[in-house]
């Protein structure tokens, strides 16, 4: 088995293990779709947004599995659904992909709000959250003082709110840990754990 086989392994059994964990069945899809299982990566992407649909990256990847599949109608749907609610969240990367396959279907963009149009943020004290998949919207608040002191800390104190640091902090690292038996007195697996925690917080 190779690597890639073996995460595979790994996140089907996190998604099967608790159906409800959107970590799973993102990063599922996310590695079916690098193997070519581009039909099982759409059930994967289509679970997660069952879970968290304004999470505007799963759009972009299940409209990409569409196409590969040769399914034009509904991957035109999913990236216009996709664009709706990256241009409302402000997750401008995934939207203007999404305008681009658009375009390469042949499919005029919708287009873009007016700034002026967008929600407001919710008061003193809000920021943009940068983890895919973030339910704070224009109301998320930041973390009152990095939760880690060193450079992983000051990165999660400016990029990622309160809440999905909790959210991060308090379930999803405990099924990562739990649900891939991670040791974590080990060099690889603090590796992996890096790794989910990045990936599922939007870091660099």
């Amino acid at each position: 088995m190779n690597a890639l086989q073996e995460k595979i392994t790994q996140f089907r059994k996190m998604a099967n293990d608790d159906p409800d964990n959107e970590l799973g069945h993102y990063r599922l899809g996310q590695l079916l779709m690098e193997d070519g299982q581009h039909e099982e990566a759409v059930k994967s992407f289509r679970r997660t947004l069952e879970l968290s649909p304004q999470f505007s990256k799963v759009y972009q990847l299940l409209g990409a599995s569409l196409i590969k599949l040769g399914k034009r109608d509904d991957a035109v749907r999913a990236l216009r659904d996709g664009f709706a609610v990256a241009d409302q969240r402000g997750d401008n990367i995934p939207r203007d992909e999404m305008a681009k396959l658009l375009v390469g279907l042949g499919e005029t963009p919708p287009q873009t709000q007016t700034i002026s149009s967008r929600p407001m943020a919710g008061g003193p004290g809000t920021f943009r959250c940068l983890r895919p998949g973030c339910m704070e919207g224009g109301f998320a608040q930041q973390l009152p003082v990095p939760p880690m002191n060193d450079e992983v800390g000051r990165q999660i104190h400016t990029q990622v709110c309160a809440a999905c640091w909790d959210y991060w902090l308090k379930n999803l690292s405990v099924k990562v840990i739990n649900e891939m038996r991670l040791d974590l007195s080990t060099d690889k697996d603090c590796a992996t754990y890096d790794q989910i925690m990045r990936e599922t917080l939007g870091l660099p």
